[in-house]
């Protein structure tokens, strides 16, 4: 469908951001700004100030580059090239309408000012297509725009559970009154066992918990990538969306869904791991399973619990697959990493263990799969087709997998890193969530 068929029928706050016309359109008007903007007129521009403008841009995208990968070092991967591209290309209209400014009257200023933002504009653009985050405006403005439930926390008299070899969707009928979406709720869960400031979490509950009786549905605990909020699956993957399809072509069954945080802050990164920077293990192992059971009533047991995640979030579900085999009995790893990291093993293992590599290799994923076997844990690995940097990665988990003898599968997603695989990758993945989890055949 295009944008303009879509102009017609969508609130323009639907409008596609990462496909389509308007990208299209952002990346000429920006192109041409950024021509307009390095043209022109007298030797002083083309022999003084058009050079050191772009002698300025250089230095600082190597100045940046330094501070954020080099001192501060939030992304233990490094910054993606393409984002670094970007950067640059907008520092670079940023300088040109900087030297530009002095010899123009306000309104040629006005005029460059616009220009420099058409730029930046074009570059935001680019990056959010390499990312995915924000496919439409309705996306970017879902921390404004989304409105929350109370959790349903009330516990119902008469339960439904799914019989030895049976299903739940097997055992269960819906009631003619059965709500058509499920709830979202923002809701803290403490860390009462390991000590973790967590940041509230979101909850999902599909339709069929609302119901009488109620349903023993499976939970399925998803993780953020760093950086990031618990909110992400909501606000940028639209989780629930999906989950409410799913339970709309089956009688209003889908799993519990809990969203917790593992980071303590954006930009934070504890490793998943019980380390000197948190106990954030035991958090999702102990605290998380013990809230929900003292909140909410599920399927108990490994198999009727999942643990996923994407990135970062991939790399902690993987972690609490081997490490908490007893509480997870399915994971999803979506583009994750082989081990967890703070950019190198030297450097992680310093942070988290005091440089103690026994203590690192006891929790290492890949060393624990090594030594132990899981033929009763299921694991589907999902990354992109172009993602240079963790695809080989994701690979090496995969032998690592079918060698410790665990139900395992891979696929690849169309893109690279980021929402673009992580959005449509949670909504295919649920079918198989849910199977391996006794909600359906």
């Amino acid at each position: 469908m295009s944008t303009l068929t879509l102009a017609s029928r969508w609130n323009p706050i639907d409008w596609p951001l990462t496909e389509g016309l308007i990208p299209h359109a952002v990346l000429a008007a920006g192109w041409a700004a950024l021509i307009a903007l390095a043209v022109g007129r007298g030797r002083s521009w083309w022999r003084v100030r058009l050079p050191a403008a772009l002698i300025t841009a250089a230095a600082l995208s190597w100045l940046l580059d330094v501070v954020v990968d080099g001192w501060w070092h939030p992304f233990p991967e490094g910054t993606p090239k393409y984002v670094t591209w970007w950067i640059a290309i907008a520092l670079t209209g940023l300088c040109l309408a900087g030297y530009r400014m002095r010899r123009l009257t306000w309104r040629r200023r006005g005029l460059a000012l616009g220009l420099c933002g058409l730029v930046v504009l074009m570059a935001s653009s680019e990056v959010n297509i390499g990312f995915g985050q924000f496919p439409s405006g309705r996306v970017m403005l879902a921390p404004w725009l989304t409105k929350t439930d109370g959790l349903v926390a009330d516990k119902a008299g008469q339960t439904v559970a799914a019989p030895p070899g049976r299903t739940l969707e097997e055992v269960w009928q819906p009631p003619a009154d059965l709500p058509e979406k499920g709830t979202v709720s923002v809701v803290p869960i403490p860390g009462t066992k390991s000590g973790f400031k967590a940041r509230d979490a979101y909850v999902y509950l599909p339709p069929a918990y609302q119901a009488t009786p109620r349903p023993l549905l499976p939970v399925i605990v998803m993780i953020t990538g760093q950086p990031g909020v618990p909110g992400d699956w909501v606000l940028s993957a639209q989780i629930n969306e999906a989950l409410d399809a799913y339970a709309a072509d089956h009688g209003g069954l889908a799993p519990i869904v809990v969203m917790p945080d593992q980071l303590g802050s954006t930009w934070a990164n504890t490793l998943c791991l019980d380390s000197k920077i948190a106990k954030t293990q035991t958090y999702l192992a102990v605290d998380v399973p013990e809230w929900v059971h003292q909140h909410l009533q599920t399927a108990a047991g490994r198999k009727s619990w999942a643990i996923g995640g994407a990135s970062m979030g991939g790399t902690c579900a993987l972690q609490l697959g081997v490490n908490a085999s007893d509480v997870y009995g399915t994971v999803l790893d979506m583009s994750g990493q082989e081990e967890p990291t703070l950019g190198s093993r030297e450097q992680t293992v310093k942070a988290a263990f005091g440089g103690d590599e026994k203590k690192f290799d006891a929790v290492d994923p890949l060393q624990v799969m090594a030594r132990k076997k899981f033929p009763d844990t299921n694991v589907a690995l999902v990354v992109g087709e172009t993602d240079e940097e963790f695809r080989p990665q994701m690979e090496k988990v995969y032998q690592a997998a079918q060698a410790a003898g665990m139900k395992s599968k891979f696929e690849l997603m169309p893109g690279g890193h980021g929402w673009v695989v992580f959005r449509p990758g949670i909504a295919q993945q649920l079918p198989w969530l849910a199977q391996q989890t006794g909600l359906t055949r």
